[in-house]
């Protein structure tokens, strides 16, 4: 079925170039091969494993067609079904692991969580999701790390930016963009009658000078005193870097360290992630678009997800598919939700696979 001869000339081809010292001296050169490899190193693993099963299989076959000896036919037998059973579970793997893949997946992210109609449950269940995506990333072994956050006057989360770091963090985290809403009974809720409110949630692929360029001239960058909601200053000196991208008017701020220079450079490192993001989206709008109405029931401009407390129900709209047990969905049960949604992903991509070869 499977004849993937080229791509394994091409991964030990991409492995040769990566043992050439003089690649070094091109960066970018060296993170597109390493890239490339590592996007079809799977689909090459499988493929010389289904490699090998066809030709444990021929053999078997081979035995029972030759063979007189009862007990050597029965070996050969069982030898057939399994290999049998192994080359259509590996056809399978074979067929999504050569999808098309998204071109971060295999990036660190920057995940924001911001808190948006609801007021103060808005900014409390924002701190909610945020420590439920933070649970869920250490159980995949990712290395997570605060770098900026906004809290409301009550002590919860207006704004939290969390780098997410290790192999395909992009890939598991990457719908989880857009609004998310929350329907619940306040606990200052005298008449208890359910509140919605709304958050949204970014998950912005790292990049760095390679991936956009940023002029210095184009940047306005005021240094200021780092304090926390508060009034806890981190320390005596104008440390904090706030940092706008004149051009495109998005702005970060950022008082994660005690040293001006690094916060200048982690501030300049979500502000390229944050407008890579931006420039993305605008490109691949209309063919997302496209692609979920043609799948999913789902209009980009509505909300992505509704946690219903009330009925304890987490209802993904894309999918049209519901979870139960909310507060072990926030503790930690978030897997099942995003392995669902990449679970839908793949079969559409397999159907419209499907249909081109038609």
């Amino acid at each position: 079925m499977f004849n993937l001869d080229n791509l394994v000339l091409e991964y030990e081809k991409l492995e040769q170039e990566l043992s050439n010292p003089e690649i070094f001296k091109d960066q970018k050169k060296v993170r597109e091969v390493s890239s490339r490899k590592k996007q079809i190193s799977e689909a090459v693993s499988l493929y010389k494993e289904y490699k090998i099963a066809q030709e444990a299989l021929k053999e078997a076959v081979e035995i029972l067609y030759n063979e007189k000896d009862e007990d050597m036919r029965e070996l050969a037998k069982m030898q057939k079904d399994e290999s049998e059973a192994q080359i259509a579970d590996l056809e399978e793997k074979l067929k999504i692991s050569l999808l098309p893949k998204d071109q971060d997946d295999d990036k660190n992210i920057m995940l924001e969580v911001r808190a948006g109609t609801g007021w103060e449950e808005a900014a409390l269940f924002a701190w909610e999701l945020a420590k439920a995506y933070l649970i869920y990333a250490q159980e995949q072994w990712f290395k997570t790390e605060i770098t900026e956050q906004t809290l409301s006057e009550t002590g919860w989360i207006k704004e939290i930016i969390i780098e997410v770091k290790w192999d395909w963090a992009y890939s598991k985290f990457k719908y989880e963009s857009w609004v998310h809403r929350v329907q619940r009974i306040p606990e200052t809720e005298s008449k208890w009658r359910v509140h919605t409110s709304a958050i949204t949630v970014a998950i912005m692929p790292e990049v760095d000078e390679l991936d956009i360029e940023i002029k210095e001239e184009d940047l306005e960058v005021k240094a200021c005193r780092a304090s926390w909601a508060w009034g806890q200053h981190v320390n005596k000196t104008d440390s904090a870097i706030h940092m706008t991208h004149i051009p495109t008017w998005v702005s970060v701020f950022c008082q994660e360290w005690r040293s001006q220079h690094k916060n200048r450079e982690r501030a300049l490192q979500i502000l390229r992630s944050k407008i890579y993001t931006m420039e993305e989206e605008r490109q691949i709008k209309e063919r997302w678009e496209q692609r979920l109405a043609q799948v999913w029931s789902w209009d980009r401009s509505e909300k992505i997800r509704t946690y219903n407390f009330p009925q304890d129900r987490v209802t993904d709209h894309r999918i049209w598919q519901n979870f139960s047990w909310i507060p072990l969905i926030m503790a930690w049960r978030m897997a099942p939700i995003i392995e669902a949604l990449a679970i839908a992903d793949e079969q559409m991509k397999l159907q419209q696979a499907s249909k081109a070869n038609v």
